[in-house]
């Protein structure tokens, strides 16, 4: 429920506050006072649009904040937790509208954006008054509140399911037979392409490999020559080796007359032999490792012309050749397999559809035996509300040719006002006056089962006096027992039945330069006074007094 209600520079409201509590509470006060202003205010702060003449002469801004109080188990908690704003203890809205138009929404002091922000307050307050159609105009809403005065809540989820099932299982099978049907047209060309890519067998990076591979053996060609040019220079018919080691024997043999000559020398040719031989020994190996087959370099060059070849003609890179390969294979297998699974698809779909025929045309008869109901409780308060010749009647049209998520039903609510008159949609018949009295009359019923925690009705009782009068009262009082109602009103009938009564005036400041409007609670004395002012108008006198009096006790 609303606990507090904080304005600040909003139009002729300078700095208040208000207090609330359960049960029933009643705005009076002159015309003028301001009344619709503090309304404004408070529907700024559950979402309504910005508005720049709002803010106050002279002020930057206006702000206002609302303060509720929800049980544990509400499921506003639920939605706020949806938007991610922590809600354990109250729930505290705020609006920031500024002079140049721009506005911002809090939650929590949680920045929030202006959608969010009606969203969470729709569902915590109702604000209804003679020409507001917030909660009539949208047949869905009519549909809700009929499920939970039917308690079929449930039953609609159900059905809400089974709706996104189908729909679910007819995608999945549009798509398999859009697919299938693709893939027979391209039957005779996929298979030409599957069997052409499975004699190539295209391998993941293969095109790397390969050309890294022919790369490096044409390297090795360039080198080859050389290689073998200084093999035959160490080892070939030139080669200085055998002149060399001739050489050394000769030497050697005459070491024995001169080794103080002869042996440094057989040493050093020593040595350059021992070096000769090692590098016709890196040479012959290095000529191993480049000898290779001519026609594998050949294999490879044409292994690469056929991939690129084939990546050209499909127009993939040749690394996605395999991928296509697999994929076309699939598509093939579609059309081999496809069949079969289509007809477990349409089976799927065709069972899903039958459920959820089966359940919304049940859902739809307990709609209608929860119409009767509704219709008689409603019609059932409409006499004591000067609504005798009228007729309020919940219209429920069943086409099951177009089904929804909420089944085949469309629920709208209709009245016919005067006998022989054409009935028809309750915000298209229905007078204001008219219309504020059939709210309430549905709000009586349907205090406990779709409406939000808190109620707000703004001169519902317009026009109407005496019994009327006191017939709206009685059934706010009898709203408040089960919702918090707060309900701007001129008839004291109403007046005498709140367990609270905040008194709206203006206060003129600034030595008469502007005004200020004030709200303040009224005790019992004053209270009397109000309500007096409310049945005498500017001249209270003593019978006043005493009326008043009588409509209090009565109230009690």
């Amino acid at each position: 429920m609303l606990t507090r209600l904080s304005i600040r520079d909003i139009v002729l409201i300078d700095r208040l506050d208000i207090d609330f509590a359960e049960g029933l509470a009643v705005l009076t006060g002159e015309t003028g006072a301001g009344k619709s202003i503090l309304l404004d205010a408070f529907a700024l702060a559950l979402g309504a649009r910005g508005d720049a003449s709002l803010v106050r002469h002279g002020a930057e801004q206006g702000q206002v904040t609302a303060a509720f109080e929800l049980p544990r188990n509400h499921p506003m908690r639920a939605l706020a937790a949806d938007n991610g704003i922590p809600a354990d203890d109250e729930l505290i809205l705020r609006r920031t509208q500024f002079s140049d138009g721009r506005t911002r929404a809090f939650v929590n002091d949680q920045p929030v954006s202006v959608q969010s922000l009606r969203a969470l307050g729709s569902a915590l307050v109702e604000i209804h008054g003679q020409h507001d159609d917030r909660a009539l105009v949208d047949a869905a809403t009519h549909r809700r509140l009929l499920d939970a005065f039917g308690d079929l809540d449930e039953e609609a989820a159900a059905v809400a399911k089974l709706w996104n099932e189908r729909r679910t299982r007819e995608e999945e099978l549009a798509a398999h037979r859009a697919d299938v049907e693709r893939a027979q047209r391209e039957a005779e060309w996929l298979r030409h392409a599957v069997e052409e890519l499975r004699r190539l067998s295209p391998e993941p990076a293969e095109e790397t490999s390969l050309a890294e591979r022919r790369a490096a053996m044409m390297q090795v060609e360039k080198v080859a020559g050389d290689l073998r040019d200084a093999h035959n220079a160490v080892a070939g018919t030139q080669s200085p080796v055998p002149t060399l080691a001739s050489a050394v024997r000769r030497l050697e043999r005459r070491a024995a007359h001169a080794p103080a000559l002869i042996e440094p020398a057989v040493k050093a040719f020593d040595t350059a032999l021992t070096a000769l031989d090692e590098a016709r020994a890196h040479l012959e190996a290095a000529l191993a490792s480049a000898d290779h087959d001519p026609r594998e370099l050949e294999r490879i060059e044409e292994r690469l012309f056929a991939l690129r070849a084939a990546a050209r003609k499909y127009t993939v890179p040749v690394d996605g050749l395999n991928a296509l390969a697999a994929r076309h294979a699939n598509d093939l297998a579609l059309i081999d397999a496809g069949a079969e699974k289509l007809a477990a698809l349409e089976k799927a779909a065709a069972e899903v559809v039958e459920r959820y025929r089966t359940a919304a045309s049940a859902l739809s008869g307990k709609r209608r035996k929860a119409a009767e109901k509704l219709d008689k409780a409603v019609n059932a308060e409409l006499k004591p509300l000067r609504l005798e010749r009228a007729t309020f009647t919940t219209n429920v049209a069943t086409d099951e040719a177009s089904p929804g998520p909420h089944g085949f039903d469309r629920i709208e609510f209709w009245v016919q006002t005067n006998p022989g008159t054409r009935p028809g949609p309750m915000m298209k018949v229905a007078s204001g006056g008219e219309l504020a009295r059939f709210l309430l009359a549905l709000k009586v019923v349907l205090a406990d089962r779709g409406s939000a925690p808190s109620l707000v009705f703004d001169e519902i009782d317009t026009g109407v006096g005496g019994a009327v009068a006191d017939a709206i009262g009685a059934r706010l009082s009898r709203l408040a027992q089960r919702s918090q109602v707060i309900a701007v009103t001129h008839a004291p009938q109403v007046a005498a039945r709140a367990g609270r009564h905040y008194l709206i005036s203006k206060d003129t400041l600034d030595r008469g330069k502007r005004v200020a409007t004030r709200v303040a609670e009224l005790a019992a004395e004053r209270r009397r006074e109000e309500i007096a002012r409310m049945l005498a108008g500017a001249e209270i006198t003593a019978e006043a007094r005493a009326a008043a009096e009588r409509l209090i006790r009565a109230a009690g």
